[in-house]
């Protein structure tokens, strides 16, 4: 009976966690800061694909002319639903630091 309680919690525990999908939330373009965000719910564990976060700040590096994005700092999470005393929903974000020149060869520019 102890070994179905444990698995049963293990089970309702693992179903909380999510993975989101991190989205460009702000762009800096003269210091070369990606800003990537994703929202989190009170009583939720969320986590972002680091793979997929790492390709779409890449792609909006290149777009400013850079050729890749480093993650940069810690997450910074910031309250952005309070009901009284209690934190609702959590605004996640990501940096990443845009390095590098990215070079496009045109033909006939030789």
């Amino acid at each position: 009976m102890k070994k179905i309680f444990v698995a049963a919690s293990l089970l309702l525990l693992a179903g909380c966690t999510l993975t989101k999908e991190a989205e460009v939330s702000s762009v800096d373009t003269t210091s070369g800061l990606v800003r990537l965000s994703y929202n989190q719910s009170m009583m939720q564990t969320a986590n972002y694909d680091q793979y997929t976060a790492q390709g779409t700040a890449n792609k909006q590096c290149q777009q400013m002319g850079y050729a890749t994005a480093v993650p940069f700092g810690q997450p910074i999470e910031t309250c952005s639903l309070i009901s009284g005393s209690v934190c609702m929903n959590t605004k996640v974000t990501i940096q990443y630091q845009c390095r590098g020149m990215a070079f496009s060869h045109t033909a006939g520019s030789w």
